[in-house]
């Protein structure tokens, strides 16, 4: 694709996404001039707003930087880079006071300290929380009062960035897509710095905690413009969805079994207690395998926070309790019914330790980069940590902008439009090719995998992307982003953290390393399957 004449300007830089890494940035680039797009309106398409447990920091009595460093890489099944780790870590302290300077309320005692709750391996209290679960919402509400008070922060809602532009060698932009309009001419916003901050790609499964825009369209971007792609293969699976048979599917936070809620099948059995020696606060990706396997037998899986909490939870936990009533489920008289769902992608566009791509012009930020903080399996409540943390790397590598203050003019002919919205939204959700790659996905690049499967899934992907009617870039960004999760995970010829092989059941040493593949790369293997 060419740059041609529809072409706006984004005065300096433009961030793709408007979730806690994007706008984080955006306030850390001011007084710079900054463009942000958002294909709804803000706090509406974003995960992190959706984010009940908190933000992992090391700023209680007896912890330090170092265990909460040790934790994730013992989470992260020894492919974590140890100096990545320590240096997030180390910054936690310093981001949670800029989190609270712009106003977020978080949970303290009556000597002004956090209130902090402990998450599955974790070896302290050490998240930080707001309301128990409403951290991730009271975070955005915080950040976007801030951002619509920032002048020099231009936000662009009902816009879906498809394409990034190259020119000369570096990224220049990228094309867009205004809302509504599938098959008309995109628009082409020049920049001089890009940052891709628009999520993971959970929503490439039929069962997912995340919001429904979130389809891997971020990575799926960077890849076909020749980004190299790190660890894909690594989804994790977040065992405490609600199952009410709603997409996305509720969460039930992991805080809950933090308090003593514990897992019981239908059969009243307690079944953690076999699996592991921490139970039901094992990592994420064993509780969500020995949920799966229950579910398999034919069983049923319940959260059970009845003696842990009783009527506590209503107050607690209000988010639970609302998706929990809005279900007919008294979580105070009844076990809540859960299942595993695709929640969060360790893997992404590879990015070093200030957030650039291997694409000149290129910075990635939050799920949608791959910093190698969460390696294997993220350790729980770090994914807001990482946003904020890189957010700010990547606002001071881009310094070098000339600084610029000033409200920055609308672009004429884009905003958001509530019932345009409701429409594509529904277009995308109920097209068969989209509920048959999501099946796909689920079925075949799920909890646990094998050889057939996968290989099975990648001929699958490939002839949806031959065969679909009307393909547009972005279901092109989501088949090429299934595409890397089904190939490395084939490649990857073993078991750690969130990538299961039933064929290939251990840890193989010689693959403690982290993946790199190019789309050109995934493609070869898609065609030999």
């Amino acid at each position: 694709m060419q740059i041609f004449d529809n072409t706006l300007n984004a005065e300096g830089v433009v961030i793709v996404g408007a979730g806690l890494a994007g706008l984080f940035c955006a306030l850390k680039l001011a007084p710079r001039p900054v463009t942000v797009l958002s294909p709804t309106p803000l706090g509406f398409g974003a995960s992190s707003a959706w984010a009940q447990g908190g933000v992992a920091a090391a700023v209680g009595k007896g912890d330090s930087p170092a265990a909460h460093a040790l934790d994730t890489q013992m989470a992260g099944a020894g492919i974590v880079d140890h100096g990545i780790s320590q240096s997030v870590t180390e910054e936690a302290a310093a981001r949670i006071a800029d989190l609270a300077a712009l106003g977020t309320p978080f949970d303290r005692d009556d000597f002004g300290n956090y209130v902090l709750s402990k998450e599955a391996a974790h070896s302290m209290n050490r998240v930080v929380r707001v309301s128990g679960d409403r951290a991730g919402y009271a975070i955005m509400q915080a950040i976007i009062a801030k951002v619509r008070q920032t002048p020099s922060i231009r936000v662009v809602e009902g816009i879906t960035a498809v394409d990034l532009a190259r020119a000369d060698g570096r990224v220049v932009g990228v094309f867009c897509r205004k809302l509504g309009d599938r098959y008309v001419e995109p628009v082409f916003i020049r920049a001089r710095a890009t940052v891709l901050a628009a999520g993971g790609l959970g929503g490439l499964y039929a069962v997912t905690t995340n919001p429904p825009s979130v389809r891997g369209h971020a990575m799926g971007m960077a890849a076909r413009a020749g980004a190299i792609i790190a660890d894909p293969e690594f989804v994790q699976f977040h065992p405490t969805a609600i199952a009410t048979g709603k997409d996305p599917a509720p969460l039930a936070t992991e805080a809950l079994r933090g308090e003593g809620a514990i897992l019981v099948n239908d059969l009243g059995e307690r079944f953690m207690l076999d699996v592991h020696e921490d139970a039901e606060l094992a990592p994420r990706d064993i509780v969500a395998r020995a949920n799966f396997r229950e579910i398999r037998l034919g069983r049923k899986v319940f959260l059970d926070t009845r003696q842990a909490l009783g009527a506590r939870i209503l107050e607690a936990y209000p988010t639970v309790a609302q998706y929990c009533a809005e279900a007919g489920i008294d979580p105070v008289s009844e076990p809540i019914p859960v299942t595993p769902a695709a929640h969060y992608h360790m893997g992404g566009v590879k990015v070093d330790a200030d957030g650039r791509a291997s694409l000149p012009g290129l910075w990635v930020c939050g799920e949608a980069s791959c910093t190698g903080l969460h390696g294997a399996n993220r350790l729980a409540s770090n994914s807001l940590l990482e946003a904020v943390v890189y957010g700010a790397r990547i606002a001071d590598d881009i310094g070098g902008l000339e600084p610029a203050t000033g409200h920055l003019p609308p672009f004429e002919g884009i905003g958001w439009d509530p019932q345009k919205g409701a429409e594509a939204e529904a277009i995308l959700r109920n097209l068969d090719a989209v509920r048959r790659l999501r099946a796909v996905m689920s079925d075949h690049v799920g909890v646990e995998r094998d050889a057939a499967g996968l290989k099975h899934a990648l001929r699958e992907l490939a002839t949806l992307e031959a065969t679909a009617l009307g393909v547009t870039r972005a279901y092109l960004n989501m088949i090429t982003s299934a595409t890397l999760v089904a190939a490395a995970a084939l490649r990857r010829t073993e078991s750690r953290g969130g990538h299961f092989r039933t064929d290939f059941p251990q840890t193989d040493d010689t693959w403690g390393r982290h993946t790199e593949m190019t789309l050109g790369e995934a493609l070869k293997i898609r065609a030999e399957a």
